[in-house]
C-alpha cells in the first residue's frame, strides 16, 4: 500500500475551523523539538508499512521569523516491500509561533513511480508557488505535515459530537478542503497501551482504493500532546490500521490507561 495514505491519515487530524466559527489556537505549541513518533500500518494481520515523523530545531528563518523543521519518512515493510517498494520523504518548515508553513518538499518513490514537489508559502505576497504553478494563499492553508501540527495546537474542548470541521490544504495543483466529523471520546488500544482518545471521522473520496461507503476513523490522545495513536480505514478489499509504536521527546507525559495492549 502507498505510504502516501499515511500522509492522508495524518492530515485527518487537522482541524481548522467549525462550520459556525473558527476554533481557537492554544497559547503555546503542544509539541517541542526532539519529538519523534513512529507508526506501523497493517493490512489485516500483516505489517504493510512503517513511518516516523519528527520535529527538529533549525537556524533557518523565513520572512525574518524562526522556524521548526518537520520531517516524515515512510517505507513499505515485509512482503509488501518485495512487491511494491515505497520510500517516501516529506519535509516542512513552519513558524514557531503561528505553525503556518513557509516551505514544503516531498520526494516519493512508489515502485516505478517517482514524484517530487517543492511548495513555497509566501505570506507577504499571499501566494503559493509549486511545480504546477502559482496559486492564491487565502486564509490558513497548510501542507499535510504543518496541518497536523497546527491541529495539535487547537482548543477542541468545546467540540460537540457530530460537529463538522474543515481543513484547507495544498496538494500538487491547488487548495482543497477536507471535512471531518467529531465522533466523541473513546478508550483505544495501540502498541503502546490503552489511551483516552478523541475520535474523528474524515470524509473519503471513493475510487480505486476506497468503496463508496468506506469509513475512516482516527483517534488522538485526549491530553496535552494530541497525538494520533490509531487509525482505521476500510478499503475495497480488506482494511488498513495505523498504530503508534513509539513516542519520544514529547512535551507532556504520555499516560496510558493501561499498558497491556494487543
Amino acid at each position: 500500500m502507498k505510504i502516501y495514505l499515511i500522509a492522508f491519515l495524518l492530515v485527518a487530524t487537522s482541524l481548522n475551523k467549525t462550520q459556525a466559527q473558527e476554533l481557537n489556537k492554544i497559547d503555546e505549541p503542544a509539541f517541542k523539538p526532539g519529538e519523534k513518533l513512529s507508526y506501523k500500518m497493517k493490512y489485516g494481520i500483516f505489517t504493510a508499512a512503517e513511518a516516523n515523523i519528527r520535529v527538529e530545531e533549525t537556524p533557518l528563518k523565513f520572512e525574518d521569523k524562526p522556524s521548526y523543521h518537520i520531517i516524515a519518512e515512510g517505507k513499505t515493510a515485509g512482503t509488501f516491500d518485495v512487491f511494491y517498494k515505497v520510500r517516501n520523504r516529506y519535509e516542512t518548515y513552519i513558524d514557531e509561533q503561528t505553525i503556518v508553513p513557509y516551505f514544503y518538499a516531498e520526494n516519493r518513490h512508489e515502485a516505478s513511480y517517482k514524484h517530487t514537489d517543492i511548495v513555497v508559502f509566501n505570506h507577504r505576497n499571499h501566494t503559493i508557488k509549486a511545480k504546477k504553478g502559482v496559486f492564491p494563499l487565502e486564509g490558513k492553508v497548510f501542507d499535510f505535515l504543518s496541518s497536523y501540527y497546527y491541529a495539535r495546537c487547537i482548543d477542541v474542548t468545546k467540540l460537540q459530537i457530530g460537529e463538522k470541521m474543515d481543513i484547507q490544504y495544498f496538494l500538487e495543483d491547488g487548495v482543497h478542503t477536507l471535512t471531518i466529523t467529531y465522533m466523541g471520546k473513546e478508550k483505544v488500544k495501540c502498541s503502546m497501551g490503552t489511551f483516552n482518545c478523541l475520535k474523528f471521522n474524515p470524509t473519503i473520496i471513493p475510487g480505486r482504493i476506497f468503496r463508496k461507503d468506506s469509513k475512516l476513523y482516527l483517534w488522538i490522545t485526549d491530553d496535552g500532546n494530541r497525538i494520533p495513536v490509531k487509525a482505521h480505514v476500510e478499503l475495497i478489499v480488506g482494511s488498513l490500521t495505523m498504530d503508534l509504536t513509539s513516542a519520544t521527546g514529547l512535551k507532556y507525559p504520555l499516560n496510558p490507561v493501561s499498558k497491556d495492549a494487543d
